[in-house]
């Protein structure tokens, strides 16, 4: 006697199985992660803030994995350039995009972008927050505080001029957000990231600029670069003689972020294990020591609760850009 299983009951337990299958395959390749090299993409040239923080990130999951975590910096186009390449990017959990503030603003600025960071990646972790600062060229501008530098600056209307890491970042809009809250006039000379833009400072190309902590730390200890004030409400961790915009009279409060996505795709179990590891290091003395040392602190912010934290920043920047009137130059 042949025992009669209906179709749809047979098709319905191939997809169980099929579906039990692939779970224990992902969960077999995140047990087995990292397997090979991870590449983290960083849209912006070396030296510049997320280069700050991506770099000793990498160095020290390299060896606590035992496995090279390397950077691919792939700058232009305001980070635009980089995060469009890391979307296309195989969704297998060996390549991670590091983003900035600048990919909440973008948005607002460019028409048309070939991404969308909320629907072409999957939201790692919030790995720093760092309060933005304006240094100036000792040489090319003489003065003692922001006090000083505001009242150079309104007596030489349209000759000065600031660096940014692109049209569109968080420089830009910092810079936008200075003329408007100090009333003056300052050109904006937009580069294809911070690094190249802060050694046109040092070198004395250009005045000033409204970085990130991140990368201009290095250069305000070393004296090739004055830092005036810190765009946020309290003064940075390891930079306690910096005053706040605040303490000298100006309402400017500017703050950039740093995180991690995968592309859209990559599997949860291998996101997770990555999540995983970010709070072992984040935990360690070698990174609270290395993001002291830049004035950075650490958000406790993974998966949905950064997406919902990024979406926020979306709409804020939106605001930002609106009220500023900052355009594309």
């Amino acid at each position: 006697m042949k025992l009669f299983i209906p179709r749809l009951l047979v098709c319905a337990l191939s997809g169980i199985a099929a579906v039990a299958a692939s779970l224990v395959h992902t969960e077999a390749i995140a047990q087995n992660w990292p397997a090979k090299p991870v590449t983290i993409v960083v849209p912006f040239p070396a030296g510049g803030g997320t280069d700050a923080f991506a770099r000793p990130l990498s160095a020290h999951l390299s060896k606590t994995l035992g496995t090279q975590f390397i950077i691919d910096n792939r700058g232009g186009a305001g980070g635009t350039l980089g995060a469009n390449i890391a979307s296309k990017a195989v969704p297998d959990g060996y390549t991670f995009f590091m983003g900035a503030v600048h990919h909440a603003i973008a948005p607002s600025l460019y028409p048309k972008l070939d991404y969308d960071i909320e629907k072409s990646f999957v939201p790692v972790a919030l790995v720093s927050s760092v309060p933005q600062v304006v240094v100036v060229n000792p040489q090319r501008v003489p003065v003692a505080d922001l006090k000083s530098f505001i009242e150079f600056a309104k007596k030489n209307e349209g000759k000065l001029n600031y660096g940014s890491a692109g049209n569109g970042s968080s420089h830009h809009l910092a810079g936008e957000l200075f003329n408007a809250a100090a009333g003056v006039k300052i050109q904006h000379v937009p580069y294809k990231g911070a690094g190249p833009a802060l050694a046109d400072l040092v070198g004395g190309q250009i005045d000033v600029m409204f970085d990130g902590m991140g990368s201009s730390a290095a250069h305000i200890k070393g004296g090739r670069i004055k830092a005036l004030a810190v765009a946020s409400d309290a003064r940075a961790p390891g930079f306690a003689n910096i005053p706040t915009a605040k303490e000298s009279g100006l309402s400017y409060n500017v703050s950039t972020w740093y995180g991690l996505w995968a592309p859209a795709g990559t599997p949860p179990a291998v996101v997770a294990q990555f999540q995983a590891e970010l709070r072992k290091a984040f935990a360690t003395d070698e990174i609270k020591v290395i993001w002291n040392n830049i004035g950075a602190e650490t958000p406790n912010l993974y998966g949905d609760a950064f997406a919902r934290f990024v979406n926020a920043e979306i709409k804020r920047w939106a605001d930002v850009v609106k009220t500023s009137g900052a355009k594309l130059d």
